[in-house]
């Protein structure tokens, strides 16, 4: 489908926040959290499409949070307001959401990483979960971000240069040895490791959102295959969120 770029906020962190709607003004097609979507940078001169998560889904709109680090992404951040974008979606399989009201849930996010918690966030709160969300980045993480998680529960923030909130790893913050029902994560895999192993010691249940190269979304190309207790599988069908059991790391 083709959607409108309706309004581009560029980030300290060099983060673009990308706000789209239909041109028709429809519905937004209906997407959970966790799950991702293929964005085609025709003028990247890059073939293949770029998964990129949903940060947020109404009925009005799409929003999608962009690092522009490879040569397609950085030319994503150059569109203007009123171009034209082209997506699939949604794609692959989200967060758990079917919890209790009242249930402790954790999410914790590292980096660009933190894009799919926020839609989880918002989605778990409404349906009466407790949630916090640890957030940790190199340095200051931008405000309108931390404003943006902090509406929706309660946020702890980590930074490796101590120039924000708790000074080491998300691992490492208070936050992460309460008493949680569920933990979800996504960002960088050492994080991601780091989290599962230590949830799981603590016999506490969890996701992981895995960040492999997905070129095509639909399982075809087969450049995101993941080895799990069920064999070789690809992320991008199968995932991109797995329960902590089902991963061999």
């Amino acid at each position: 489908m083709t959607l409108r770029l309706a309004a581009i906020e560029h980030l300290p962190s060099g983060w673009v926040a990308l706000y789209l709607v239909r041109p028709d003004a429809g519905i937004m097609p209906a997407m959970l959290p966790g799950q991702f979507v293929e964005v085609g940078v025709d003028r990247s001169r890059v073939l293949l499409n770029r998964p990129i998560s949903i940060l947020n889904r109404t009925d009005d709109a799409l929003e999608l949070l962009v690092a522009p680090i490879g040569r397609a992404t950085k030319v994503l951040a150059g569109y203007n307001v009123g171009d034209d974008v082209r997506i699939i979606a949604p794609l692959g399989q989200g967060f758990s959401t079917d919890f209790a009201a009242g249930s402790r849930v954790l999410l914790v996010g590292g980096g660009v990483g933190i894009a799919p918690l926020y839609y989880q966030a918002r989605t778990l709160a409404r349906s009466g979960c407790h949630v916090e969300v640890i957030f940790g980045m190199r340095s200051t993480p931008d405000a309108e971000i931390v404003k943006r998680f902090g509406s929706v529960a309660d946020l702890h923030i980590c930074t490796d240069d101590g120039s924000a909130g708790f000074h080491g790893l998300v691992t490492g913050h208070p936050a992460f040895a309460g008493e949680w029902d569920f933990v979800q994560v996504c960002g960088p895999k050492p994080m991601m490791r780091a989290c599962r192993q230590l949830a799981m010691s603590r016999d506490i249940p969890g996701e992981v959102s895995l960040e492999n190269m997905m070129a095509c979304g639909l399982g075809a190309c087969l450049c995101c295959v993941e080895k799990t207790v069920k064999g070789n599988v690809c992320v991008c069908k199968e995932g991109p969120v797995f329960k902590f059991d089902m991963l061999t790391w």
